[in-house]
């Protein structure tokens, strides 16, 4: 995404959107699977870019109460009873080594004027909390984007499922608010907005 060429952003995992499996399990690729051809992960990028995700900003916080995150398009529902999530995350993350630790993550969904936040929390610039407007949730604490998101949910750590370079990240939905406003998009390495077409005259 933002800050690289591929189609997603922070995460840098190729998918505009992690679908769970059959029976909405993640699948787990055979680690002694073969590669394939040399050109298919740069044709699997480009296949990915070109399914428009909305755009969300995990944060967590670490042991000390510092607060991490990043910006993610990797994310999708996983069951409805209970209420569970999953978004994917590189192994080398920041803000999965926080996750991990506090066993607690959210969810921040940004509006179309949210893209700015989207950029920051997608670069690597140590004061990133500093660049907007935060405050904790309540009662789990966890960082929330009060001007860029008009959706949130605090989740606890269901599971986690490495695959590859990545890590699946399982949340069990603690706490959900919701406004409405526009959703920020990305795809094809690009940000737009959600422009729904007029409803037809009866």
């Amino acid at each position: 995404m933002v800050g690289a060429p591929g189609p997603d952003l922070a995460t840098g995992a190729p998918t505009g959107g992690h679908r769970p499996g059959p029976g909405g399990a993640s699948a787990r690729p055979d680690a002694e699977a073969p590669p394939g051809p040399p050109g298919l992960p740069t044709a699997f990028r480009e296949l990915m870019s070109r399914f428009p995700t909305g755009v969300c900003v995990v944060t967590t916080v670490a042991a000390s109460g510092e607060p991490f995150g990043l910006t993610c398009t990797s994310l999708s529902s996983v069951t409805l009873r209970p209420p569970t999530l999953l978004v994917c995350l590189q192994q080398r993350s920041r803000t999965l080594a926080a996750l991990r630790a506090s066993g607690r993550f959210a969810v921040n969904l940004l509006h179309a004027r949210g893209r700015q936040a989207a950029q920051v929390f997608a670069g690597s610039r140590p004061d990133q909390f500093a660049a907007v407007r935060w405050r904790r949730s309540e009662p789990a604490g966890l960082p929330w984007l009060v001007d860029d998101a008009f959706a949130y949910a605090d989740c606890d750590v269901a599971g986690l499922q490495p695959v590859g370079e990545h890590v699946v990240v399982f949340g069990q939905v603690t706490t959900v608010a919701c406004d409405t406003d526009v959703p920020l998009l990305y795809g094809l390495r690009q940000f737009s907005s959600w422009q729904p077409e007029p409803s037809p005259l009866p």
